[in-house]
């Protein structure tokens, strides 16, 4: 018995687990590598505001590659769950237009969300399903129901943390389908007000151009996401939210009407 329990894996054991958590240990190595090298600090939006003119340059050379090579970038600070997305959300619209920033931010957030859910449900999602206790099952189950509804809700409320909302659905068991559609349905609203913002950045620049000459060159003009959305905007998507939320309530009012009626 003894021998059994200190026997070592077999390898086609260890390849399969190697292989099912190689996704997510090359994204954790990745994330590491990027903050260990200070490139994170590249596409802070003081960085982008520094060299708005190079980039302005290099977009109308090649507007299609310049818009391809953001959604890339874009793709791995999603995936990579760099934090301060909304940044690169304004900076999209700063750099491109409302319309083909909000676009390419969309298609890009999407693709970077997608490969983090498929990592951690490839890596965890099924270990966690075995071991689920009785509370963790039904709410498993709850959510799966009405997965694209709660998701949508998530993701057009500004309560949570995007990179939260990208791994949670993985642990929930919620269907792929239903995770790109409401990810993709649920960041419209965000990601078009941010682009948006963006598209006004030049005036806020003027602006702090005047009160301190040289700041955007410098990279000190107090220009900050958090600067640039209102109240009311995070009021609007919560709002929002919590209208994604009346499809699933009124659902189950109606099994609760209807279970007296069966009995």
């Amino acid at each position: 018995m003894l021998d059994e329990m200190h026997k070592t894996p077999e390898p086609a054991g260890m390849a399969a687990t190697i292989k099912r958590f190689l996704p997510l240990i090359l994204i954790a190595g990745a994330t590491v590598a990027v903050f260990a090298s200070g490139l994170h600090e590249e596409l802070s939006l003081s960085a982008i505001i520094r060299k708005r003119f190079e980039l302005a340059d290099m977009i109308e050379a090649n507007f299609i590659l310049s818009l391809l090579i953001f959604g890339a970038i874009y793709v791995l600070a999603v995936a990579l769950s760099f934090p301060g997305a909304s940044f690169l959300t304004i900076a999209a619209g700063f750099l491109f237009g409302w319309m083909a920033g909000g676009s390419t931010v969309v298609v890009a957030a999407t693709i970077g969300a997608t490969a983090i859910f498929l990592a951690a449900r490839s890596a965890l999602g099924r270990s966690l399903e075995e071991k689920a206790g009785p509370f963790l099952a039904r709410l498993r189950d709850g959510f799966r129901k009405d997965a694209f509804s709660y998701l949508l809700f998530l993701r057009l409320t500004p309560l949570f943390p995007f990179w939260l909302i990208n791994l949670a659905p993985a642990f929930l068991g919620v269907p792929l389908r239903s995770y790109v559609a409401a990810t993709a349905l649920g960041i419209l609203p965000g990601t078009f007000a941010f682009a948006f913002l963006g598209t006004g950045l030049d005036s806020l620049i003027a602006a702090q151009e005047a009160a301190n000459p040289g700041c955007a060159a410098a990279g000190t003009c107090a220009i900050s996401a958090g600067s640039l959305v209102t109240p009311e905007l995070l009021i609007a998507f919560t709002a929002l939210g919590v209208v994604s939320l009346i499809p699933p309530v009124v659902k189950r009012l109606r099994r609760r009407s209807a279970a007296p009626e069966m009995e």
